[in-house]
């Protein structure tokens, strides 16, 4: 069973976070910030990963540390419970559409963290989530899960919608790359024998 539980408590921030790779998309998702536990739940849906995620906080302060550190735990979830990486896919990328926006996203868990990342995103506030926040938690997301990202914005105005847009993205091209390839699932997919 692919799957992976982190907890991590610092002086900002008390998290418990399980994933399961091969799920049906189910969440429970409870961070104290409305708009990631959305994001989070969509994420979960669209990857067909099983979710489950509490947060205590400094909310009081802002949605940073919540937000990044939720980051840190979901990509450590994914390196763990990737293991070896013996048979997955390795590549996903995807194209959707949100509404008037586009989103673009492409993975490869090749074992180098790494995010570009150009959305433009107009609003400084979606709700009372910080949409600068939404970076922060993808550079955690790729650092600590070993994974190179790339999200690009191809057309879009509604901050909601965009960033809505790249997580459904992210999500899909994920779950592409998580995947078990069964023609090669006692394989490394790289000619180094590691990722």
């Amino acid at each position: 069973m692919r799957s992976a539980e982190i907890n991590r408590t610092t002086a900002e921030t008390d998290i418990r976070l399980c994933l399961e790779l091969d799920g049906t998309g189910i969440s429970h998702v409870d961070t104290g910030c409305g708009f990631l536990d959305h994001m989070l739940t969509l994420f979960a849906r669209h990857g067909r990963f099983d979710l489950d995620v509490t947060c205590k906080g400094d909310i009081n302060v802002d949605g940073h540390h919540t937000v990044e550190d939720t980051g840190i735990c979901l990509g450590s979830a994914f390196l763990e419970a990737l293991g070896d990486k013996r048979g997955i896919i390795r590549y996903g990328s995807m194209l959707l559409p949100m509404d008037e926006s586009l989103i673009l996203t492409a993975v490869d868990l090749s074992g180098r963290g790494m995010l570009y990342y150009d959305l433009q995103i107009p609003a400084q506030k979606v709700g009372t989530f910080d949409t600068e926040l939404a970076e922060e938690f993808f550079i955690a997301l790729a650092r600590c899960g070993s994974m190179t990202i790339h999200i690009r914005q191809l057309a879009g105005s509604n901050s909601h919608h965009i960033i809505e847009g790249a997580f459904k993205s992210l999500a899909r091209s994920l779950g592409s790359a998580t995947a078990i390839d069964p023609r090669f699932s006692q394989e490394i997919p790289s000619t180094k024998g590691v990722l």
